[in-house]
């Protein structure tokens, strides 16, 4: 199990921030031997499926080249042209080979780890300057196992090489009685699936360098658990420093909700645990919305609010329990509770009327349906 400089066991795998901190400084799971792999099968397949093209190109260009006519010998300008020709004619030749190998070399390092710039990596490092520090690394275990997959390296392809320079013996023999051209292009043969076969003996080595990149990768960023709990104190914040900030914003929604009382039609009452205040706009067309609600002190402070702007109030306990407990704030009430309020802004309409002089006092209110679903008795 891996210790941190404190001594500690990092015993704790890497958060998703210390995940993405490492990916922003450049540190990412690499394999060179994936890479290498994924370089030299795709030379190599180019080769194969050219070979042919580029044995004959070679034929022109050897032909083109080393049997020249006197009156080009003589003159000097034509030596440039006859460069200028040989160069177009390699480039055009070997272009798909550069081609298939650019692929291949972006391909290869973003197959493992993904696609990764970083202009962190790129800043110099004062620690990377220290000899003490290099000396270290050398005889580190990553240079060991990097030392062993070297020797691993060699000996794989030197066994292949062998074994497949015993299975084209005869083959390579046989070139010497074949004509120039054919000779040519059966060389290319040879070779291709040559190196074909010696650097799949590669493919084992990034087999098990893969693995071992990912999980030395994930070592490095294993964490202890003072380290996680720090990261979840940098991220969420100290307990004392976000209950205070709860506070705060309780405090502000509560200032909101009482700025909001004196447009409420009607404040429903406990009538001292319990308030209410409900608005309704008939160009809406929707529900009462809730304005504003609380219990005990912040009750009492509605309703003085209310008898400030001289909000009507009422009382009615099952009506205001069940609103407060069913409904947020600035949202409708419930639809179960329509009935009832509708009697209620009805009665407070009807006494509006009567106390400006335009109607009769309006009947009391009789017991209100409140529905078994929303009853709350406290």
């Amino acid at each position: 199990m891996a210790e941190s400089e404190s001594g500690a066991d990092k015993s704790e795998d890497p958060t998703s921030k210390r995940l993405e901190e490492s990916r922003n400084k450049g540190q990412v799971a690499r394999s060179r031997e994936l890479n290498t792999v994924v370089v030299t099968m795709a030379g190599i397949a180019g080769l194969i499926i050219y070979g042919g093209e580029f044995g004959q190109a070679m034929l022109v260009l050897m032909r083109g080249n080393f049997t020249l006519p006197r009156e080009v010998l003589l003159n000097d300008g034509s030596m440039a042209l006859y460069l200028l020709a040989s160069g177009k004619l390699v480039l055009e030749t070997f272009l798909p080979l550069l081609l298939i190998l650019l692929i291949a070399a972006v391909l290869g390092p973003i197959s493992l780890g993904g696609w990764l710039f970083s202009l962190e990596s790129l800043a110099p490092k004062a620690s990377r300057m220290n000899p003490a520090a290099g000396l270290k690394r050398m005889f580190s275990t990553h240079a060991l196992v990097e030392l062993l997959k070297a020797i691993g390296k060699f000996s794989v392809i030197l066994l292949v090489a062998l074994a497949v320079l015993s299975a084209d013996q005869q083959d390579l023999l046989a070139i010497a009685y074949e004509p120039l051209p054919s000779a040519i292009i059966h060389s290319a043969s040879i070779v291709g699936w040559s190196m074909l076969w010696m650097a799949s003996g590669l493919i084992l080595i990034a087999a098990v360098d893969v693995p071992f990149q990912l999980w030395d990768h994930k070592q490095k960023l294993m964490m202890t658990k003072q380290e996680v709990r720090d990261e979840y104190k940098d991220s969420e914040g100290k307990p004392e420093v976000k209950s205070r900030i709860r506070q705060l914003q309780r405090q502000m929604a509560e200032r909101r909700m009482m700025a909001a009382v004196p447009q409420a039609d009607v404040v429903i009452t406990n009538p001292t645990h319990f308030a209410v205040a409900l608005k309704y706009d008939p160009a809406q067309g929707a529900a009462p919305v809730l304005l504003a609600k609380g219990s005990d002190f912040t009750a009492l402070k509605i309703r003085e609010i209310a008898q400030e702007h001289k909000v009507m109030l009422l009382e009615s306990p099952a009506l205001a329990r069940a609103v407060y407990f069913s409904t947020e704030l600035d949202q409708q009430i419930p639809a179960g509770l329509y009935l009832a309020v509708a009697q209620v802004l009805a009665y407070v309409y009807q006494l509006k009327q009567f106390k400006s002089g335009k109607g009769k006092r309006p009947a009391p209110l009789p017991d209100l349906p409140i529905p078994p679903d929303l009853r709350r008795d406290v």
